[in-house]
C-alpha cells in the first residue's frame, strides 16, 4: 500500500504544478469572460470559476496522462503477480 501511495504522489505533485503553469500560459492569451459553449453562447461564469475548472481539468488531464507513462514503464513482473504487498 505504501508504494501505491508513493507511486500516487510521484503522479500527482509534478501534475499539479504543471496544471498551475499551463494555467497560466493560457489565461495569459485567453480572457476567461469571452469563453463561449460549444453552442456560441457566452458562458455565464465568473473568472473565477473558469479558472477553477480549467484548473482541475488541466491536472486530470496531466494526472491521467503521468499515470499511463508509470503504468507503461513498470516492468511486467510487478504488473502481473498476484496478491497484494
Amino acid at each position: 500500500m505504501k508504494r501505491i501511495g508513493a507511486r500516487s504522489l510521484a503522479v500527482l505533485w509534478p501534475a499539479f504544478l504543471m496544471a498551475g503553469v499551463l494555467e497560466m500560459l493560457v489565461f495569459a492569451v485567453v480572457d476567461p469572460s469571452q469563453l463561449r459553449a460549444f453552442g456560441g453562447e457566452l458562458l455565464d461564469w465568473s473568472p473565477t470559476a473558469v479558472y477553477t475548472v480549467a484548473f482541475f481539468v488541466f491536472w486530470a488531464v496531466i494526472a491521467v496522462s503521468a499515470a499511463m507513462t508509470a503504468f507503461l514503464e513498470a516492468p511486467a513482473s510487478e504488473i502481473n503477480r498476484s496478491g497484494s504487498a
